[in-house]
């Protein structure tokens, strides 16, 4: 798979996983929609693979700490509009969990010592407080589980699908689909799949162009929140 400076392709993705996480988040507007689920749970994941691309780059020394800055601060913007949007929220907000999951992704990657060290020490944080991520532990370990298939066969795509998997509240989604629920069913299906269209769009779609998505994208997480809360007092 071969990425180029700046990559149709990879736009495309982070396009498409911008309009899975609004499709997701249309659900707390106040209309029933329950099926936006499904589509919702390719957003993650495709943002853990459009991280996984740009850390197999060879890109300029720093790159990823500027990467890691952004996202925090983006964390800390984000949470009041994540919390006045979501009812009753029992995590932070995504971005902490991309945040942990970069470091992990870059420690297993690189082999100097303070990547290694921060990389320990996101590991240990997603693993003794777990309740307080997005995802939780497998939603940080999902960006390392795209970049170890990032260029290797389609197949073993199938293994960031069961990480995917697990970080979406496997045990809850088994059992409503056990008793007749088809959202469960399709979200499951859909966390499964999701690394592998990621990853074949990467691979074969590098010929389609798509608007670039570049340092403002930030932004429109905790814009979209904002304009969906303005949407739904509105009109209920």
């Amino acid at each position: 798979m071969h990425l180029s400076r700046r990559d149709g392709a990879l736009d495309l993705l982070k396009w498409l996983a911008l309009l899975s996480m609004l499709l997701d988040h249309l659900r707390y507007v106040g209309i029933s929609a329950d099926w936006l689920y499904v589509p919702g749970r390719l957003a993650f994941p495709w943002f853990c693979l459009a991280m996984a691309a740009n850390l197999a780059r060879v890109g300029p020394v720093g790159t990823e700490w500027r990467y890691l800055c952004r996202l925090l601060l983006f964390s800390l913007l984000s949470e009041i509009p994540y919390r006045l949007y979501v009812p009753d929220p029992d995590t932070l907000n995504v971005m902490p969990t991309l945040a942990l999951g970069l470091l992990v992704a870059r420690g297993w990657q690189h082999r100097a010592p303070l990547s290694r060290l921060l990389g320990v020490g996101a590991l240990l944080v997603a693993g003794f407080f777990p309740q307080w991520l997005m995802f939780g532990l497998f939603g940080v370990l999902l960006p390392l589980a795209m970049l170890l298939v990032f260029r290797r066969h389609w197949a073993l795509g199938l293994l960031p699908g069961l990480v995917c998997l697990a970080a979406n509240q496997w045990q809850v989604l088994f059992e409503s689909a056990q008793f007749g629920n088809r959202v469960a069913a399709f979200g499951i299906a859909a966390c499964l799949i999701a690394p592998l269209c990621g990853m074949f769009l990467l691979r074969h779609a590098t010929f389609l162009r798509a608007p670039p998505l570049r340092r403002w994208a930030y932004a429109l997480y905790p814009a979209h929140f904002l304009v969906l809360f303005a949407v739904r007092a509105a009109y209920t």
